[in-house]
């Protein structure tokens, strides 16, 4: 018994060990940065702008690995899935908190099969009207709904767009008919023909076009005003708030992830998010650094799988 202990003890000690040389010899080879949606989303602008500052500072590759497909559950259940070794890392969006009410079964915990390691970035969404419609501000939009008339476009069922204009539909006390579209393309494309009326996009995508009147933009998400549009109103403003509708981006690992490795990545991004060209090229799609501390991050996106839980399903939505 007295042997069986102390071999246990061996075997602990070597543990630690081993992970304390992995963790002070880390990284020492190439990292592969899973994005799980598809090239040019503000998921792969993060990530390959943080990429290559992370090679200057490691002197090891980091390939950005696109794996999109169910609303982004191959890529975060190949995650979930790789050696927790630091090697196999992801940048998400809050639309990870989506999924767990929209499909029955998930291969994988949103909470429990990842450490996070940092936030990256957060963005706004804007709620915008095609001119035609006569809506120019929140008064005019409740007028023209009283009419009956009013549709609008998203990417899918239960995309963030679909679900944002569902909370603001039922805040502001209005209503309008869903038109679901296979994508952002043909969703906008429809939107600046007029053949809907409104639509939630990111406030990079619609400010081009409401400067232009192509659009009229009547608010963004979000407490305080947005730095690419600060002469929009915000919900807030207009008195509705916690409306929970900003985007926010992370980076996250497998679960078991061993501490040291861990907090070389929360202070390595601190440091790459601070740079002025990565916040310039951030601030060009829209987005804002945000180096979120792990914790405070977890403990946000656990709060709104639940939100999103209860709000899917008390409003009955579907995945396409």
């Amino acid at each position: 018994m007295i042997h069986f202990i102390s071999r246990l003890g061996l075997v602990a000690v070597a543990f630690a060990v081993s992970t304390a040389a992995m963790a002070q010899s880390y990284p020492s080879r190439p990292i592969t940065l899973v994005v799980p949606y598809t090239p040019g989303t503000g998921i792969d602008i993060i990530a390959r702008t943080v990429g290559p500052k992370l090679i200057e500072r490691w002197g090891q590759p980091v390939v950005v690995e696109n794996k999109p497909g169910a609303s982004g559950n191959i890529g975060a259940n190949a995650v979930a899935k790789a050696q927790p070794d630091g090697y196999t890392m992801m940048v998400t969006v809050n639309t990870f908190t989506i999924t767990p009410a929209l499909y029955a079964s998930l291969p994988y915990d949103p909470v429990k099969d990842f450490t996070v390691v940092s936030g990256a970035a957060t963005g706004n969404l804007a709620l915008v009207a095609h001119p035609s419609a006569g809506i120019r501000d929140p008064k005019d939009l409740i007028a023209v709904a009283k009419l009956g008339k009013l549709n609008y476009s998203s990417p899918g069922n239960g995309t963030p767009q679909h679900l944002a204009m569902e909370v603001i539909k039922r805040r502001m006390g209005f209503d309008a008919l869903h038109v679901p579209y296979k994508g952002a393309a043909q969703a906008l494309t429809d939107l600046l023909g007029g053949q809907v009326q409104l639509a939630v996009l990111p406030v990079h995508t619609a400010l081009p076009h409401a400067r232009s009147g192509k659009l009229n933009a009547i608010a963004v998400s979000g407490e305080r005003r947005s730095v690419l549009a600060p002469d929009l109103p915000t919900f807030a403003d207009l008195g509705l708030r916690n409306l929970g509708l900003d985007l926010y981006f992370w980076v996250a690992g497998p679960p078991g992830l061993p501490a040291d490795i861990a907090r070389k990545w929360t202070q390595e991004l601190a440091a790459v998010l601070q740079l002025q060209d990565v916040r310039d090229t951030f601030l060009r799609q829209g987005m804002v650094p945000n180096a979120v501390p792990p914790d405070e991050q977890t403990r946000e996106i656990a709060a709104d799988v639940a939100r999103w839980r209860a709000f899917v399903a008390e409003a009955g939505i579907k995945a396409d």
